[in-house]
């Protein structure tokens, strides 16, 4: 008998013995740790203790994880391993993402202006758990670093002949105060007419020293083949769109 054959019948019994999906998780849990044992046995060549020609490192005991799914609670034993070798296994890689992506998708609704507190109960009965405010905060994190890479990445092709500037202002939180910033807006339209935000920048106002600023940030991105650019005629902006783009009428 192979030992795939060995786990799925053990699994077969814990489902007839208990009876329902009430023992779905616990059978889930055994399935998980039986295959993420028999595939660390593949990465060192050997079993536990088992001594062979070809083993490459050595067992390292188990780390206690919990999958959180809509079977609820997934206690895990993740196998470690010691030695020149590295391992984790397969079957974790995809779980990740999928926490990821709901949790990414958390800290957008957080940032639309929906508190953790009204998000929990509907996590509880699409995955059968909540999320942390610190989990929250993480993935806002995250996304920063997105957003900010975006703001910064290349404007070397295409050319953009034509640039619309512009800004709007929204509420936001300055040094514990609610107040008005200024959202420093750069449209690009490329040749076929298609529209592209080529950057964003928050200011506490829009004075030529922050239009500037922006400006130069297009600049130094990389920003070429301007022909024409339209906006309004804030003193700041004017002031700032000659400094920066003085031959682009």
């Amino acid at each position: 008998m192979t030992r795939n054959q060995i786990v799925l019948e053990d699994l077969i019994e814990l489902i007839n013995e208990h009876c329902g999906i009430d023992s779905f998780s616990q059978a889930m849990s055994q399935l998980m740790d039986r295959a993420m044992a028999i595939e660390r046995a593949d990465v060192l060549g050997a079993e536990p203790y088992q001594r062979t020609d070809t083993r490459c490192g050595y067992a390292n005991g188990f780390k206690p994880k919990t999958l959180h799914t809509r079977l609820g609670a997934v206690p895990l034993k993740v196998p470690q391993v010691r030695g020149d070798v590295s391992f984790y296994p397969s079957a974790l890689t995809k779980g990740p993402q999928t926490e990821r992506a709901l949790t990414l998708a958390v800290a957008e609704m957080y940032i639309q202006g929906v508190t953790t507190r009204k998000v929990e109960p509907i996590l509880e009965k699409l995955v059968g758990h909540g999320i942390s405010s610190s989990s929250v905060s993480k993935a806002t994190a995250e996304l920063d670093e997105t957003l900010q890479a975006w703001r910064n990445r290349s404007l070397n092709a295409p050319p953009t002949p034509y640039l619309i500037l512009d800004a709007r202002y929204e509420k936001a939180r300055v040094d514990g105060i609610v107040r008005d910033v200024a959202v420093l807006i750069a449209i690009g339209v490329q040749k076929d007419g298609k529209r592209t935000v080529l950057g964003l920048s928050t200011a506490l106002s829009e004075a030529e020293v922050h239009w500037r600023e922006f400006l130069m940030s297009l600049a130094k991105r990389g920003i070429h083949g301007l022909q024409m650019i339209t906006s309004d005629d804030h003193k700041g902006l004017a002031a700032a769109r000659k400094a920066v783009f003085a031959s682009v009428p």
